[in-house]
């Protein structure tokens, strides 16, 4: 029996009509003439399935499935580069350890992913800032990059120590400025889809620089993301699909080799506390 602390006049009938099948315009399949449940054709926003594995890449399709249509050259090339830069986090991050540790612990391999991608959701120089990043971007890449500096380092909240992430994907990265990221949105905003985003994020990491903050990854990924046009709701998703590849083999380096192939805290880090 199903309590509710709610009086019995506040509970009210659902009349919400709901959809007799589910509907979709990312994909077709067209059955076969002898068994209805077999695809014969497969057609992704009208596309043939086959004529894009002849024709297109990977970058190609992700645009496709996202945007509804083909992406030019250069967005498709923009794309490219961005996947290429960002596949693998590094063994540093929280979620390439979780990869690791799921590894050498003999994990069932399936698992060793799904484990990775869960660390990587989180709000730490991880995906779980991408939507808001890329909203911050949209919001301001049409303002003077001196107002919004002025107003953000105005901010009270500054932490005392750590780092300060002023602003979702900028920020200080060990108290310092992230280079690798630095250098990766230099050549993307010299490419020739890059837009408003790359541009004015240039702009204000540049301004950012002299108080030891600038762009970190995953304003680098949402700011490419936004001159794309992918949705802000599916930018998490997609930086987990980029960052895969290099999650996934850390962990499977590590799959078989001994649990002593990562450290172990040494019996004098330990405090026992007694009552």
């Amino acid at each position: 029996m199903i309590k509710s602390d709610k009086p019995s006049a506040q509970v009210q009938r659902r009349d919400d009509i709901y959809a007799e099948r589910t509907a979709t315009r990312i994909w077709q399949e067209l059955p076969s003439a002898e068994n209805p449940y077999i695809a014969a054709q497969c057609r992704c926003h009208g596309y043939d399935l086959l004529e894009l594995v002849q024709k297109r890449s990977f970058a190609d399709m992700l645009y496709l499935l996202f945007r509804g249509e083909l992406p030019t050259t250069a967005e498709a090339q923009l794309l490219d580069a961005l996947m290429v830069a960002f596949i693998n986090p590094g063994p540093r991050h929280p979620a390439t350890r979780a990869a690791m540790n799921a590894g050498v612990g003999k994990t069932d391999p399936a698992l060793i992913l799904p484990i990775a991608l869960t660390t990587l959701s989180g709000t730490h120089n991880a995906a779980g800032t991408l939507e808001e990043a890329m909203r911050f971007l949209r919001k301001n890449q049409r303002k003077p990059v001196e107002d919004v500096l002025q107003l953000l380092m105005a901010n009270p909240d500054r932490p005392d120590e750590g780092d300060w992430h002023i602003a979702p994907g900028f920020g200080s990265y060990y108290n310092g400025i992230d280079l690798i990221s630095a250098s990766i949105a230099d050549h993307l905003a010299q490419m020739p889809a890059a837009s408003a985003a790359l541009h004015w994020g240039q702009q204000f990491a540049a301004g950012l620089a002299e108080h030891g903050m600038g762009w970190l990854a995953t304003g680098v990924v949402a700011a490419a993301l936004t001159d794309l046009g992918f949705p802000p709701r599916a930018a998490a998703g997609v930086y987990q699909i980029i960052s895969a590849p290099g999650l996934l083999a850390h962990g499977a380096e590590l799959a078989n080799k001994p649990l002593t192939a990562m450290p172990f805290i040494s019996d004098e880090d330990y405090i026992i506390e007694s009552d």
